[in-house]
């Protein structure tokens, strides 16, 4: 198969702006590098949790982070888009090391990036475009509730003034953009908190509680498990839930960046990537992962548009812990969480709840929005909620759309005319035989069907059984008006179905 790559869809997809423009610029790239180093800093204390989760050593979810960081940053289809360890992806994989040891784990991250690769080439980010806006609205705000809910144990049992270092954080990025967006304002408030805690000697919890960092670079990891049948029947279940999950999230990450940055992205590509990245991470000896929708918002609130934040935020985290490391483990978690607040609250799409759009917008589009979030919430799991989200969707269109089938009867000259207007699917279908008067109708029957449009075999065994129907009454009917594609769907399969 040849792909041809036009001129407008270059122009589509080409990044604005580029590396190359950005290598260019002191002003990008001061911009994209300084986004870089706060996501570098934002990644360490996530990745610790996610290995806990995963029930990992901390340094599996750093060198994961690390490694899928920079791999995506040449590889990706989404520019500014951060992939490390991720709390979807821990939580789907948890499982693994407890029961059956590492070897198995990083077996399966190995088979979960392949599995991914696998699914990007069968095109699975195509279905992206049936995903609803109600879904991905409830996608962002259970994204939000999620950062949130998860920053919620670093301020529970804390010394008292965590929570003024918190409120200091908040506040110098909420007004550090009115005096200058050259320098991110989640690095400013990182290091003016970190600056008051070290001058005044204030005793409370830094991100070396949350783990050892590593101290050297990550080595060659090849999983000590018996190439058999059996083995694979042990991983593939948790490989293929990595693979789904981590695809779901990345792909809508990725659509939400389109949307904010109001550019467009290789969801294949994207696709492909991250199951690379995921071998990669897993060669070496990672946990594998995805797209982090807060670190990523981090780095496109912080003005990053190109791969530079990307590959700089692997390289930071990876000096930060290693190289850096005595100094980062002196950095009070109250910085973080604040930071990881103030995404939260601007990651949230607060104009869906207000009392003026929830008025305006049909009921149906905000139960899908709320079953999407109430889902995340349930489960802590985002691909379960889009999933969910999705479903509902579908079911309340089918429902609406089945109700926009009309039949209208006339009679004239001892002749029944019907005519049939409305898209005729399973669910439309299935009441079809109903509307129409078999024993009080004339001797000829015609049906219009140029209103309508046939879709699947339901409808065809309908209109076989309205036939039968009259033909028991010893009446004729006459189908006509059907366009091309419905003519030849009709005419393949008409007679082939058993008499109701």
């Amino acid at each position: 198969m040849t792909l041809v790559t036009t001129a407008d869809e270059r122009t589509r997809y080409r990044a604005n702006p580029s590396v190359l423009t950005a290598l260019k610029s002191p002003r990008i790239l001061t911009r994209e590098v300084l986004a870089g180093l706060v996501v570098g800093l934002a990644l360490i204390p996530e990745a610790i949790a996610f290995s806990v989760i995963a029930g990992v050593d901390p340094k599996v979810g750093l060198f994961s982070s690390f490694i899928m960081a920079v791999a995506i940053s040449f590889l990706g289809g989404r520019p500014a888009m951060i992939t490390a360890a991720t709390g979807a992806v821990a939580l789907v994989i948890a499982p693994v090391a407890p029961l059956y040891g590492i070897d198995y784990f990083i077996a399966t991250v190995l088979l979960a990036g392949v599995f991914q690769v696998l699914l990007a080439v069968l095109g699975v980010a195509k279905l992206m475009r049936f995903i609803p806006r109600s879904v991905m609205t409830g996608f962002v705000n259970a994204l939000a509730i999620f950062v949130f809910s998860s920053q919620v144990p670093h301020l529970l049992n804390v010394p008292w003034l965590v929570y003024p270092l918190v409120a200091l954080g908040i506040l110098v990025m909420i007004f550090m953009p009115k005096i200058t967006k050259i320098i991110p304002a989640p690095l400013v408030s990182v290091v003016i908190v970190t600056a008051v805690v070290i001058v005044f000697a204030i005793n409370v919890p830094t991100v070396g509680d949350q783990g050892e960092l590593p101290r050297s670079l990550p080595e060659l990891f090849i999983p000590n498990v018996p190439l058999t049948w059996e083995t694979f029947t042990i991983i593939a279940p948790f490989a293929l839930g990595v693979a789904v999950v981590g695809l779901l999230e990345s792909l809508m990450t990725a659509k939400l960046v389109d949307e904010i940055t109001d550019t467009h992205s290789r969801k294949t590509r994207e696709a492909w990537a991250q199951g690379v990245a995921n071998v990669l991470s897993g060669i070496f000896g990672g946990m594998g992962g995805c797209a982090v929708i807060g670190q990523t918002m981090i780095n496109v609130k912080s003005g990053a548009r190109t791969r530079i934040s990307t590959f700089f935020a692997g390289v930071f985290l990876f000096l930060l812990v290693v190289v850096f490391g005595d100094f980062v483990a002196t950095i009070p978690m109250a910085a973080l969480v604040a930071v990881m607040i103030m995404i939260a609250i601007g990651a949230f799409d607060w104009h869906s709840i207000r009392p003026s759009t929830l008025k305006r917008m049909p009921k149906s589009e905000t139960f899908v929005m709320l079953v999407t979030v109430l889902a995340v919430v349930i489960t802590h799991n985002l691909a379960i909620g889009v999933v969910a989200g999705v479903i509902v969707a579908s079911v309340l269109f089918v429902r609406r759309v089945a109700h926009f089938v009309t039949v209208t009867r006339t009679v004239s000259d001892d002749i029944a005319h019907y005519v049939v207007d409305g898209e005729l699917f399973f669910a439309s279908s299935n009441d079809l035989t109903t509307q129409f008067e078999y024993a009080a109708d004339p001797d000829r029957v015609i049906i219009d069907m140029s209103r309508s449009h046939v879709w699947d075999a339901s409808t065809v065994a309908a209109l076989d059984a309205i036939e039968t129907k009259y033909a028991q009454h010893g009446k004729s009917v006459q189908l006509f008006g059907l366009n091309e594609a419905s003519g030849l769907f009709h005419g393949r399969l008409s007679g082939g179905f058993p008499p109701a």
